[in-house]
């Protein structure tokens, strides 16, 4: 893992909330999109080295919705920077890690995705991204 991608914070008005992070890091949101397969839409924004991607539910059966609901508003997930997505997937899982996904998917901001199992990550969800190369 190379370095910290971005923190995910669960929102339930997308926003509402990107006026609140615009004024909170004096910055506006560089980036939004839906991504339709996991029901969310998402927003993005950078200060400094450091990303900050919101999260907002599309449907009540996302997993979003369903955070939203048990745990309210707040940190959803921690992503980590990988240069082989595939080789840390399979490192982890030898390590003894629950991957919530058996192959990468498509996320969102142009990246792979794979997210880590919290029961196994003392509670944190974490995420796996890989940027996706275009030529």
């Amino acid at each position: 893992m190379r370095k910290i991608e971005h923190i995910g914070i669960a929102v339930k008005d997308l926003d509402s909330s990107c006026d609140l992070y615009e004024k909170l890091l004096n910055t506006t949101c560089y980036k939004k999109e839906e991504v339709a397969s996991e029901g969310v839409n998402t927003a993005f924004f950078k200060t400094g080295g450091n990303k900050i991607e919101l999260l907002s539910a599309t449907n009540e059966d996302s997993p979003i919705a369903k955070f939203l609901e048990k745990r309210g508003e707040g940190i959803h997930h921690i992503a980590f920077d990988v240069a082989d997505i595939l080789a840390e997937m399979e490192r982890l899982k030898g390590e003894g890690f629950t991957l919530l996904n058996e192959q990468p998917k498509k996320g969102a901001d142009n990246k792979l995705v794979c997210f880590l199992h919290p029961k196994g990550t003392n509670g944190v969800l974490i995420e796996l991204c890989q940027e996706i190369k275009t030529t």
